[in-house]
């Protein structure tokens, strides 16, 4: 299973790879934010595990289109426990993570089942779980010669 690099810019993303980011000199340089992804694989099923502390479970959306797996979370409220008072008066001086909205796309390979994927958020992780096909072993046999 692959994740799928994404290429915001005009540059290819072994660029990004390469240069250590300063996202201090970019305008709104919140909106980088991601949370980052563990992938495992065992005899019946992959999992993907997103670590997503503190979000609310009814603002994801897993979606599958074809060989894509996508996870999404989006809210309007950047942040409900703020009041407009704190908010108005609070500046960041360094804000690494803000999950308002983000999007990872992964690529499934054919031996998922697609039909059968399970999702669920635990303590700020959000597992998928992706079920393999069972492969059809071809049984020898025996013919007979007449």
């Amino acid at each position: 299973m692959k994740l799928v690099k994404r290429n915001n810019g005009f540059l290819p993303s072994i660029f990004d790879e390469l240069f250590l980011e300063n996202r201090l000199d970019v305008p709104n340089y919140e909106n980088f934010s991601s949370p980052k992804v563990n992938i495992k694989e065992n005899n019946t099923n992959f999992i993907i595990e997103v670590a997503a502390p503190g979000l609310e479970k009814e603002n994801f959306e897993v979606a599958i289109e074809e060989d894509q797996l996508s996870v999404s979370y989006k809210t309007e409220n950047i942040s409900e426990n703020n009041s407009s008072e704190t908010a108005e008066n609070t500046k960041f001086t360094h804000k690494e993570f803000n999950f308002s909205k983000f999007t990872r796309s992964f690529t499934l390979p054919d031996t998922i089942n697609k039909e059968d994927i399970k999702a669920s958020y635990v303590q700020g992780i959000l597992s998928i779980s992706l079920e393999k096909v069972e492969e059809k072993k071809e049984i020898k046999r025996m013919v007979e010669i007449s």
